[in-house]
This record gives C-alpha cells, structure tokens and sequence, in this order.
C-alpha cells in the first residue's frame, strides 16, 4: 500500500517520495528487488537535489548494484549529500579518499570526512576515528582522542568501539587501567556477538 503512494507522488515529482521507492526497490519491500528501479527512483531525486537519494545513488555507484561500479560517480554524488550535510555521505567520502577510490588517496581528507559525520553523531565515523588516533594515519596518535570517539560510538551500542573501548581501559591507553570498566564494554561487544571481546572475556575467565 505504502508503494502505491510513494508511486503516485513520485510520479508528480515529490523527491522524498522518489527516494523512499528507489529505498522499496533496494529492499524488496512491496516490490521485486530491483536495484536497476531503485537506481531509478534515486536519480530523479538526486537531480532535485534531495541529499538522502544523492547519497543512495552514490552507495549503488560505489558497489555497483543496479549500475556498472563507478568509483568517480559515487564520489560525485556522495559530495553532493555531503556538503548538505548527510553524515552517512560524509563517512562514505571519507572511505574513498582512505582507499584511493574515484579520488586520489588523501588520509587527511578523509579524516576531515570521517570528523564531519562523527560531529553529527554518527557511530561509524565515530568509531573510525578512534581507531585512527590509535593508530593513524591522516592524524598524529593520541589515545584520549581515541577513547573519547570510541565512547561516543560505544554509549551507541556500536560493538566495535565497545570492544576497542574495553581495550583501552584494560591497558591503560588514554584514560586510567580499569578492569571493570574493560569488563563491561567487553560484555557489552559480546553480547553483540563481537569475537574478540569473547576471546579476551574467555582469556580474563569471565564467562
């Protein structure tokens, strides 16, 4: 039912409408899936400027569903969501420039990506860039930075940065040794099914 109106609207040009058929047809939810549809739907409102879709079209560009991968047309439209600023775009454009893909390799613009999205809240950014603090590069090490990243993505329920937040404070990186606090983030990733901190909970005899 939901499809039958966002077809009407789209069909009289309402972008948001055009996105959330082009999102039906990725999913397979009240259609067929077919990316090639959804490619569709996303340009149409991509070309009216509508940030959800530019970023969409530029995540079937860069894995190449519904179109032949194109890593300069992900960026391209990517960029168009980013500077309106759509986080997951902003992270996704930080990906390209960390790989080299659609654009030169750049590890500082990808962490000015990476911070953009972070700053909007967005955990996968978040956790990205404490991982770079960790370790680089594209930014000098610092380990509060780290832990200050890695908890913000964590108090989100991202598993990894729980697991990479138990990390820390086990080993003292950035903030004081704390085994319980590392307990509880490594509980926390385990119980998401995160591998490695079932391994160290197994290690510590923390069942």
């Amino acid at each position: 039912q939901a499809v039958k109106y966002y077809k009407l609207a789209a069909d009289q040009g309402y972008a948001a409408a055009q996105c959330n058929l082009g999102l039906c047809y990725a999913k397979g939810q009240g259609v067929p899936q077919d990316y090639e549809q959804a490619v569709k739907y996303y340009k149409l409102a991509a070309d009216q400027g509508y940030a959800a879709a530019q970023c969409n079209l530029g995540l079937c560009y860069y894995n190449g569903q519904g179109v032949p991968q194109d890593y300069e047309q992900a960026v391209k439209y990517c960029k168009l969501a980013a500077d309106q600023g759509y986080a997951i775009a902003q992270c996704i454009l930080g990906l390209c420039y960390d790989n080299g893909q659609g654009v030169p390799q750049d590890y500082e613009q990808a962490v000015k990506y990476y911070k953009l999205a972070a700053d909007q809240g967005y955990a996968i950014a978040q956790c990205i860039l404490g991982f770079r603090y960790d370790n680089g590069p594209g930014v000098p090490q610092d380990y509060e930075q780290a832990v200050k990243y890695y908890k913000l993505a964590a108090d989100q329920g991202y598993a990894d940065a729980q697991y990479n937040l138990g990390y820390h404070y086990y080993h003292g990186q950035g903030v004081p040794r704390d085994y319980k606090q590392a307990v509880k983030y490594y509980k926390l990733a385990a119980d998401q099914g995160d591998e490695l901190a079932r391994e160290e909970l197994k290690r510590l005899g923390i069942k």
